[in-house]
C-alpha cells in the first residue's frame, strides 16, 4: 500500500503486491570588453569585405543600413574565436540578441543583467540600456553551442534554436522526480535512482509488470500525494497518484506513471491504470512521461488518469484505493 504524504514534503509510500499466487507487483571574471566588440566587428566586416558588403559602427553601438553580414564560407575558421566573444561575464552563457552594453562598451545577458544594478566589468553604470546591433549581426551569423556542451551535448544552434532546444535537452539536469516542491536535488540520470534510495527510503519498490498501487487514506484533506516505484523489464518506473484542487473548490486525483529514464527510452514503452470494483471499471492506457517533463504539465492538461471524489469513493475500500498498474514495452 501507498501512505500519503503532504504535498510540498519530502514523498513517501509503501507498496503491496498482488496476493500470493498472482502477479507481483556553475569564480572568475571572463570580459566581453569594448575592444572585443571592436574586433568581433572587424572580423565581420573584414569578412563581409570579401562579398563587397560594408558597415560602420557608431559610439552607440548601432550600425548603418549596411549591415555586417559574414559569409557561410568564413565561418568554420572564425565560429569559435568568435562566438568565445559573446560569453556572459557573470554566468559564462553566451550574450544573445538583443544584445544590450554598458556605456563603456561591456556586455552581460539578459538575464544577468535584470539582477546587476552595475557592470560587472567595469562597475560603470547599465543605464541607459545601449544596444550593440553589430554585435547582434555577427551573433546571426554563428553557431552557439547547447548550455549543456559539457554534459556532452554536441548540439552547436543558432541563437533562436537555442532557449527552446534546451528546454529539451536531453543533457539538461534531471530534479528530483518525487512531488512537491522541497527537494531541490539536481544530478545526472545515472545518479537518480541512488538519490531516491538514499533521500526517499520510505517509498516501496514492487517487481515486476503487473502489480496493484494501494493508495491509503484517500480521505485526507487538502492537498496530498501518493508514490511508488516499480521495477520492471530492466527499468523504474514512478508512480503517482496526486489529489489537489485543479479547480477551486473541486478535488479531483491525477494518477500517472513516469519513467526514471529519457523520453526516447520512454517511448518503449506503454502502461495502462485500472480502477476495478463493484462491477466498474475506469481504464487509462498511455505512454508513460520521462521524469524530464514531471507531473506538473500532465495534470495541467489532464494528460493522465483524472477522476473527482465521488468516482474514488466508487472503488474505494473503507478509504484505500487499489489502482492495479501493468507496464508493457511497444
Amino acid at each position: 500500500m501507498s501512505r500519503p504524504s503532504s504535498a510540498g514534503g519530502a514523498a513517501g509510500g509503501l507498496g503491496a503486491g498482488k496476493a500470493a499466487g498472482s502477479k507481483h507487483g556553475g569564480s572568475g571574471v571572463t570580459t566581453a570588453s569594448a575592444a572585443a566588440a571592436a574586433a568581433a566587428a572587424a572580423a565581420a566586416a573584414a569578412a563581409a569585405a570579401s562579398v563587397g558588403v560594408s558597415g560602420s559602427v557608431a559610439g552607440s553601438g548601432t550600425v548603418s543600413a549596411a549591415a555586417v553580414s559574414l559569409p557561410a564560407a568564413a565561418l568554420p575558421g572564425q565560429s569559435a574565436e568568435l562566438t568565445a566573444l559573446f560569453e556572459c561575464p557573470v554566468c559564462f552563457d553566451y550574450v544573445l540578441p538583443p544584445i544590450l552594453q554598458c556605456q563603456a562598451g561591456h556586455l552581460v545577458c539578459n538575464q544577468c543583467r535584470q539582477k546587476l544594478s552595475c557592470c560587472p566589468t567595469c562597475r560603470g553604470p547599465l543605464t541607459p540600456s545601449i544596444r550593440n546591433l553589430a554585435m547582434e549581426k555577427v551573433a546571426s551569423t554563428l553557431p552557439f553551442p547547447c548550455k549543456y556542451a559539457s554534459a556532452g551535448c554536441m548540439l552547436s544552434l543558432h541563437h533562436t534554436e537555442k532557449p527552446e532546444h534546451e528546454e529539451v535537452c536531453e543533457f539538461r539536469p534531471y530534479t528530483c522526480p518525487c512531488p512537491g516542491a522541497s527537494c531541490k536535488w539536481q544530478g545526472s540520470l545515472e545518479a537518480v535512482m541512488p538519490h531516491l534510495m538514499h533521500a526517499h527510503k520510505s517509498i516501496t519498490t514492487l517487481q515486476g509488470e503487473d502489480i496493484v498501487f494501494l493508495a491509503t487514506d484517500i480521505n485526507l484533506p487538502g492537498a496530498v500525494d501518493w508514490v511508488m516505484m516499480q521495477s520492471c523489464f530492466g527499468h523504474h518506473f514512478m508512480l503517482v497518484l496526486e489529489k489537489q484542487e485543479k479547480y477551486e473548490g473541486h478535488q479531483q486525483f491525477f494518477a500517472i506513471v513516469l519513467l526514471i529514464g529519457t523520453r526516447k527510452q520512454a517511448e518503449n514503452f506503454a502502461y495502462r491504470l485500472e480502477l476495478n470494483g463493484n462491477r466498474r471499471r475506469l481504464t487509462w492506457e498511455a505512454t508513460p512521461r520521462s521524469i524530464h517533463d514531471g507531473v506538473a504539465a500532465a495534470i495541467m492538461n489532464s494528460d493522465c488518469l483524472v477522476f473527482d471524489t465521488s468516482i474514488a469513493h466508487l472503488f474505494a475500500d473503507n478509504g484505500n484505493l487499489g489502482i492495479n498498474v501493468t507496464i508493457s514495452m511497444c
